[in-house]
């Protein structure tokens, strides 16, 4: 089981930044990384994923060109840095380990959810 303990949310204006981190208790170059949100009233959607060992990256639309996923193996860290902010983007944000990889099906990030584990969530709200 992979433990993971996400830090760095916050309140911030629009047009601003925040980085999100994601400490796991382990990090295999196997595992797809992947940072999820969740606003009031919709669906968890997928935002952005970093698998094949750090090589492939993907980014939902709405994020592309403002949102850089990055991964440390070594010391088990994923991190979110998000520039840009708009208040579309208030959330929770959840960190996911899927351990048996990943694949980007019409747009969403999809795993097993029998071998994907979840952090607590961090609220990220970008006032206007």
């Amino acid at each position: 089981q992979v433990q993971l303990a996400e830090s760095g949310g916050g309140s911030v204006q629009a047009g601003g930044s925040l980085r999100l981190s994601c400490k796991a208790s382990e990090m295999r170059s196997t595992y797809c990384m992947a940072w999820f949100r969740q606003a009031p009233g919709k669906e968890r959607e997928g935002v952005a994923a970093i698998y094949n060992g750090g090589g492939t990256t993907f980014y939902t639309a709405s994020v592309k060109g403002r949102f850089t996923i990055s991964r440390d193996n070594a010391n088990n860290i994923l991190d979110l840095q998000m520039n840009s902010l708009t208040p579309q983007d208030t959330a929770v944000y959840y960190c996911a380990a899927l351990t048996l990889g990943c694949a980007v099906v019409r747009g969403s990030i999809k795993g097993r959810p029998d071998a994907t584990y979840w952090g607590q969530g961090a609220q990220v709200t970008v006032s206007s």
